[in-house]
């Protein structure tokens, strides 16, 4: 019984002194990973790597922003005409004929036939409420609408003058804006610029770090805008009455102005292998 318990007590203490060395060995491992001793211990950190090569990609990221400036040389507006008459039919006819008028003015200036679009036909019944008593209907209003472009700026003030001198109270203008026949040729000149601008900074950034920069991975635009101002209040028969009374019946004046556009790339480049270097 006693040669029994001595067995098992030596047993018992051989497996605690190989547990304890291998608990030392893992702690000496431990160490001489975290100071860096050992490649094999770092080896172990997962990587990214270029599909089908097994190299790590080494690439800078770079923004780069190019503004330009444009002239505007054509100008839309918003034109619309409204009336009122007793019966349905009777204001369809009278909005009809006021549009024909106003549409065969804006001709007579060079606005071409396409170039006057219709974008909405409305008809409301309109009620008086009286105070004591229930609505009565007193009409109808139809309103015609249709948005105009005139491809010469100098003739955009004559042409906005003569649609509403051709439609009188009924006609109604809005929305005058400003716009650049070919706005690609001026983004053009951003686009360049903002490459330039990015390859710059990435060749600045990978000088002060001692690389190279290698072939262009990908390029992208990020954002491509435009700012230009006009105002654009809606002007009435009598507004333009005002304006043509104090140039002596001059055409509205219209200023081209501006318009600053703006571009932003994002490009990325492949840093050159160290060994090509």
């Amino acid at each position: 019984m006693d040669k029994n318990a001595d067995r098992n007590i030596t047993v018992s203490t051989t497996g605690l002194l190989v547990a304890a060395l291998a608990v030392l060995a893992l702690l000496v491992a431990y160490l001489l990973g975290g100071s860096g001793g050992t490649p094999a211990a770092q080896a172990v950190i997962p990587s990214q790597t270029v599909e089908g090569t097994g190299v790590d990609p080494r690439t800078l990221t770079m923004t780069g922003v190019g503004e330009a400036t444009a002239v505007p040389d054509q100008v839309t507006f918003d034109l619309s005409v409204r009336m009122k008459q007793p019966e349905l039919d009777a204001a369809l006819d009278a909005a009809s004929l006021t549009m024909t008028r106003v549409r065969a003015a804006l001709e007579a200036e060079g606005v071409e036939r396409k170039d006057v679009q219709t974008t909405g036909l409305e008809m409301h019944p309109v009620y008086d409420y009286p105070r004591y008593s229930s609505p009565v209907l007193t009409g109808y209003r139809v309103t015609q609408s249709a948005a105009v472009l005139v491809r010469e700026l100098r003739s955009a003030g004559g042409a906005v003058s003569a649609a509403i001198d051709a439609g009188g109270n009924a006609a109604r203008v809005g929305d005058i804006a400003l716009k650049i026949g070919d706005p690609e040729a001026a983004l053009g000149k951003a686009r360049r610029l903002a490459v330039e601008e990015a390859t710059l900074k990435a060749q600045e950034y990978a000088e002060a770090t001692g690389e190279e920069l290698g072939a262009v991975m990908t390029l992208r635009e990020v954002d491509a805008t435009s700012r230009s101002a006009i105002d654009d209040r809606p002007l009435t028969y009598e507004v333009a009455a005002a304006f043509r009374s104090s140039a002596d019946s001059a055409p509205l004046p219209l200023s081209a102005g501006r318009a600053d556009l703006g571009v932003t790339v994002q490009v990325v480049w492949e840093l050159a292998a160290e060994d090509s270097r």
